[in-house]
């Protein structure tokens, strides 16, 4: 199975390649007109310009053969200059990423720090007053969206209580109100997922066997019943990782963090193309790659689905 993967990452990415490639066709912008607005203020540009910043571009060369050339550059490691600032786009794309890359992590930590032991011991005692508190608060969580709980945590941690700062990056106290926000969603979904995977195994014969053993309910919750539940949560790390990394643009308008959200919020209202397409390739692969590794830590971490794959 992991091989089929790896066979289709190269077809997933080059579909995906043609489909960024294609973007501002579809959406029916006009890449010359682009390139001149960042260069001279005329409304309408000369036509003898435009056709010379055509011909520079290679936009008046079959579409087929401008795909090609694209591609090629970017299988070199060559994104193209940016519009808006005429500098090379992959020096500022691997900045941005690594700070998404960061924020990312830091999110999912918090995620799994509070998530995971919130829905395990909900399980322990179903419709009790934990299980009413973290199902309640869990569903909050997934839904309440980011540009509404990021002006709430400024207001009570930033304004209200000057604990944390509200703008910024570069500092561990900046990080810590982004990374909240981030987490947030996350946190609620493994919350709900976890709890509702620990409740099933703790049903399960070998649990309760180890009940009937005289073994505490501690040990059989974390040593049995969590364990097996971390499974399903850890099978969709890889897809949290990518969901955060993409989706973290309000996040990093908000609190003015310079990862990949805001230079592709930044890059759409400035028609940087070359930044945007980019961007979402960059976004595409950590996707594909994220899903794969998450894959490959779930038959590591799960036996079960290890002799399926074995079979």
């Amino acid at each position: 199975m992991i091989i089929r993967r790896l066979v289709s990452l190269p077809a997933a990415v080059l579909v995906a390649s043609v489909l960024i490639f294609l973007l501002p066709r579809l959406a029916g912008v006009d890449t010359v007109r682009a390139v001149l607005r960042t260069r001279v203020a005329e409304a309408e540009p000369d036509p003898v310009v435009a056709a010379r910043v055509a011909a520079e571009l290679g936009l008046d060369r079959p579409l087929p053969e401008q795909f090609l050339r694209w591609f090629g550059h970017v299988l070199t490691g060559d994104l193209g200059l940016s519009y808006a600032t005429r500098a090379p786009v992959a020096p500022q794309l691997t900045s941005a990423l690594g700070v998404s890359a960061v924020l990312t992590v830091l999110a999912l930590a918090l995620a799994a720090a509070i998530g995971i032991p919130a829905g395990v011991h909900a399980a322990r005692r179903p419709g009790g007053l934990v299980d009413r508190i973290v199902t309640v608060t869990s569903v909050l969580g997934v839904a309440v969206p980011e540009f509404i709980l990021a002006p709430v945590l400024v207001l009570l941690l930033a304004v209200a209580v000057p604990l944390l700062p509200a703008l910024g990056w570069g500092s561990p106290a900046q990080a810590v109100l982004p990374a909240l926000t981030l987490a947030a969603f996350p946190a609620a979904l493994a919350a709900q997922l976890t709890r509702a995977e620990t409740a099933d195994v703790l049903s399960r014969p070998h649990v309760v066997l180890a009940r009937a053993k005289g073994l505490t309910d501690g040990v059989v919750l974390w040593r049995h019943a969590a364990r097996l539940a971390l499974t399903a949560v850890t099978s969709l790390s890889g897809l949290f990782f990518a969901g955060l990394l993409s989706g973290a643009v309000v996040v990093e308008v908000v609190f003015a963090v310079p990862g990949l959200g805001r230079l592709l919020y930044d890059a759409v209202l400035g028609q940087d193309l070359p930044m945007v397409q980019a961007g979402l390739l960059a976004v595409v692969v950590v996707a594909v790659v994220a899903a794969l590794a998450a894959e490959v830590l779930q038959l590591a971490l799960d036996p079960v689905a290890r002799a399926a794959v074995q079979r």
